[in-house]
């Protein structure tokens, strides 16, 4: 088991020292600030596609993915208008990211608090509940874009 230490030689930088960060040691001296200049714009991008991949192995992801499919599909069909378009790719965005923030707040407190505790079970719930939110609110925008779209269809 590795050491853990707080360093706050920075105000608002606290990081662990000691321990395996993604395979890569930290320095004592080393503060969030540098650690940020050190990082470059291409490793940046790698880190985010790492996270999209992690959260892309859990289910609800894959429900959205291929809820995605769905949608883009009949916006094709229906011959949605660039507006409905770009409404549904806002919608399917914002519920990926969603579902993906989850996904983080769900891995930290299964690390912060490894046993079943109320607290933990309310933020989990609580960041499930933010991903349901926003399912729901898709849900209202698709009836908004295709139900016209449908009807419009239906009438030529």
């Amino acid at each position: 088991m590795m050491e853990q230490r707080s360093n706050s030689d920075a105000p608002g930088n606290k990081l662990m020292v000691g321990c395996e960060t993604a395979g890569q040691g930290v320095d004592a001296g080393e503060t969030g600030e540098t650690l940020k200049r050190k990082n470059n714009l291409v490793k940046s991008f790698g880190y985010a596609a790492s996270g999209v991949v992690q959260a892309g192995s859990e289910r609800n992801f894959k429900v959205d993915v291929v809820a995605a499919v769905v949608v883009f599909t009949a916006c094709a069909l229906l011959r949605v208008p660039a507006w409905g378009w770009a409404a549904v790719a806002v919608c399917v965005g914002v519920q990926l990211a969603m579902e993906t923030v989850n996904t983080a707040i769900e891995a930290i407190v299964d690390l912060a608090s490894p046993e079943i505790h109320p607290l933990a079970k309310r933020a989990k719930d609580c960041a499930a509940g933010a991903a349901l939110i926003t399912a729901c609110a898709s849900v209202i925008v698709g009836l908004i874009v295709f139900v016209p779209a449908l009807f419009a269809l239906l009438e030529a």
